[in-house]
C-alpha cells in the first residue's frame, strides 16, 4: 500500500514539473513589466505556469499565457515598425535640409544674376529699356524650368536668341523703313547661318543647359530619394518577422531572464531577416547616391555654377555689341537673302546712334565675387558629405537597431540566445532576400519578394540614369517614375510637349525634431535614439 501512495506520488511530480516549480517562482516582475506597456492584468498568473502553449516562446516554466504572447508579439512588431520610420524620417529630414540649402543657393545666384541685368545692360541703352521684358522673360523661363517645369531649354534659349536678334535690327534701321513681321523672320532665321551674335549664342547655350539640367536633376535626386525612404519606411512587417521579434525581444521577459540582452549575432540574424527585402535597395541606392556626388561636384567644375549664372548679363551685353560692331556686315548679308526692306537707296541701317561708346565691358571684368566661389566650394563639399554618409543606410539599418538592444561582444557566453541563456552557435546572414534562405531565425519565402519594394528599386534606377544623362548634358524630362516603369516614358524632353505630370521638386515631408546621439558608421543619420529611449522604457 505505502509502496503505490509512493509511486502515484512520484508521478504527480513527474507529470507536473512546471506547477511544482511555478509554486517557488513569483511573475511579479513580469506583471509589472506587462502593465507598463499598457495591457491589464486580467489573466496573467501570479506564479510561473507550465509552458507547453507557447507557439513563439520556448517551451517551458513561463510567466506568459497563450495572450499574453501574442499581445507581447504585435507590440514588439509595432515598435521595431516605429523605429525603423522614425530612422526613416530622420533621414528625410536630412535629405530636405539637403533640398532646402541648395534650393536656397540656387535661387539666390539665379535672382542676383537678374538684378545685374540693368547695371550690366544698360550702355545699350534704349534697346535694354525698351525690351527689358524680353531680358525678364528669359530669367522667368530658366527659374521655370528648374522648378520643374516641361520647357524644353534650348528651344526656349534660340527663341530668346531670334527675338533678340529681331529687336537689334530693328533698332538699328531707320525709324522711316517699314520692317514687317515676314521680313524680320527672314532676319531671324540668318541666326544660325550668319552667326550674327558671334558664339556666345552657342557657347551660352551649352553652358547655361549644363547648369540647370545638372542643378535641376540634382534638386530630384534628392526629392525622389526621399520619398523612397518614405515609402520604405512605412512597409510593415512580416508575420514570420513578428514572431522572431517577439522571441528576441520579449521571450526572455516571460522566462524570468528581463536583465539578459540578445546575443549580437542572434539579433543580427533577426534583423537581416526582417530587413531582408530593404537591403535589397542597397545596390541601386548606392549608385544613386554616387551618381548625385558626381553631380554636386560637377557644379565647381570649371566654368562653374556661380560663374555661368553670374555671368549671363555680360554674355548677353558681348553678344549685342558684336552684333552692332558687325552690323553693316550683316545687314548687307540680310538684304542678299531677305531683299531690301524699304526704300531704295537708303543704305545700310545707321546703328552708331544705337551703339553707346561706353568703356567695353568684358567677362574678365565682370566676375563672381571670390566669396561667390568660396560658398560653392562649401555647398558641394557639405552636400557630398552629407550624401557619402548615406550610402549604406539599409545594410547599416539592422545594425543599428541591434546596436543598443544586444550584448556587448565581450558578453556572448551569457546572452538570450533564443532559448537560453547562453552563446548563440549560428553564423550571421549575409544582407538582402536571397541570403536569408538558411536564416535560422526567420522563415522567409525568398520567391516573394515585396512589390512595393521593387517598385522603389525600380525608381532608383529610373533617378540614376537621369542623373547620368544630366551629367552628359542632356535635357531630362521629370516625368512620373510609373509611366518609365510601364515602358511609356522616353526620359527625354525632345520638344516642347513632354509630360507635365512629375513628382513636386518642393513636396517637403513634415518636419522633425532633431534627434541626438552617436550614429553608427556609415551612417549619417541618428537613428540610434529612438531605440535607446525605447530599451528605457522596457
Amino acid at each position: 500500500m505505502r509502496l503505490c501512495v509512493l509511486l502515484c506520488a512520484v508521478v504527480g511530480l513527474c507529470a507536473a514539473p512546471g506547477s511544482v516549480s511555478g509554486a517557488d517562482r513569483s511573475c511579479g516582475d513580469l506583471r509589472q513589466f506587462y502593465t507598463g506597456k499598457g495591457f491589464t492584468l486580467e489573466g496573467v498568473p501570479l506564479t510561473e505556469i507550465s509552458g507547453e502553449h507557447l507557439r513563439m516562446c520556448p517551451q517551458g516554466p513561463t510567466c506568459c499565457t497563450i495572450a499574453m504572447e501574442g499581445n507581447l508579439a504585435g507590440l514588439s512588431a509595432q515598435e521595431t515598425e516605429g523605429l525603423i520610420r522614425e530612422a526613416g524620417r530622420s533621414l528625410q529630414a536630412t535629405f530636405n535640409n539637403l533640398h532646402r540649402s541648395f534650393d536656397t543657393y540656387f535661387t539666390e545666384l539665379h535672382g542676383q544674376s537678374e538684378r545685374s541685368l540693368q547695371e550690366v545692360l544698360s550702355p545699350l541703352g534704349p534697346l535694354y529699356s525698351q525690351n527689358a521684358r524680353l531680358f525678364a522673360e528669359l530669367y522667368g523661363d530658366l527659374r521655370q524650368y528648374y522648378r520643374g517645369s516641361a520647357l524644353n531649354l534650348d528651344e526656349n534659349l534660340s527663341e530668346f536668341w531670334s527675338q533678340l536678334l529681331e529687336r537689334t535690327f530693328k533698332a538699328s534701321t531707320p525709324t522711316e523703313v517699314n520692317l514687317s513681321e515676314d521680313y524680320l523672320e527672314c532676319v531671324a532665321k540668318q541666326q544660325e547661318t550668319l552667326r550674327p551674335f558671334g558664339d556666345v549664342p552657342r557657347d551660352m547655350k551649352t553652358k547655361v543647359i549644363r547648369a540647370f539640367v545638372t542643378a535641376r536633376s540634382f534638386v530630384q535626386g534628392l526629392v525622389v530619394s526621399s520619398e523612397v525612404i518614405k515609402k520604405v519606411s512605412q512597409v510593415s512587417l512580416a508575420e514570420e518577422c513578428t514572431k522572431a521579434l517577439m522571441k528576441l525581444v520579449y521571450c526572455p521577459h516571460c522566462r524570468g531572464l528581463a536583465s539578459v540582452q540578445p546575443c549580437s549575432n542572434y539579433c543580427s540574424n533577426v534583423m537581416k531577416g526582417c530587413l531582408a527585402n530593404q537591403a535589397d535597395l542597397d545596390p541601386v541606392w548606392q549608385e544613386l547616391i554616387d551618381t548625385m556626388i558626381q553631380v554636386a561636384s560637377s557644379f565647381s567644375t570649371e566654368p562653374s555654377m556661380d560663374v555661368v549664372l553670374s555671368s549671363i548679363p555680360i554674355r548677353i551685353y558681348e553678344a549685342v555689341h558684336y552684333l552692332q560692331e558687325n552690323m553693316d556686315t550683316f545687314t548687307a548679308k540680310v538684304y542678299q537673302t531677305c531683299g531690301s526692306p524699304g526704300e531704295p537707296g537708303t543704305g545700310s541701317p545707321n546703328a552708331h546712334e544705337q551703339k553707346k561708346k561706353s568703356s567695353s565691358l568684358t567677362a574678365f571684368e565682370y566676375k563672381p565675387s571670390p566669396t561667390a566661389g568660396l560658398r560653392l566650394e562649401i555647398q558641394v563639399s557639405d552636400l557630398s558629405s552629407k550624401l557619402r554618409d548615406m550610402r549604406q543606410y539599409w545594410v547599416q539599418l539592422p545594425v543599428a537597431l541591434c546596436s543598443k538592444l544586444a550584448a556587448e561582444s565581450n558578453s556572448q557566453d551569457n546572452c538570450w540566445n533564443g532559448m537560453t541563456k547562453a552563446r548563440y552557435l549560428p553564423g550571421v546572414m549575409g544582407d538582402g532576400l536571397a541570403n536569408q534562405i538558411n536564416n535560422p531565425e526567420v522563415d522567409l519565402d525568398i520567391t516573394k519578394p515585396i512589390m512595393k519594394i521593387r517598385q522603389q528599386i525600380m525608381e532608383l534606377k529610373i533617378m540614376s540614369n537621369r542623373l547620368k544623362d544630366a551629367l552628359e548634358g542632356n535635357d531630362v524630362d521629370f516625368q512620373d517614375a510609373s509611366e518609365d516603369i510601364s515602358g511609356s516614358g522616353s526620359g527625354m524632353c525632345l520638344s516642347g510637349q513632354c509630360a507635365r505630370s512629375r513628382p513636386g521638386l518642393y513636396a517637403y515631408a513634415p518636419e522633425t525634431k532633431p534627434v541626438g546621439g552617436a550614429a553608427t558608421p556609415g551612417i549619417g543619420v541618428p537613428l540610434l535614439l529612438p531605440f535607446t529611449v525605447l530599451l528605457l522604457q522596457r
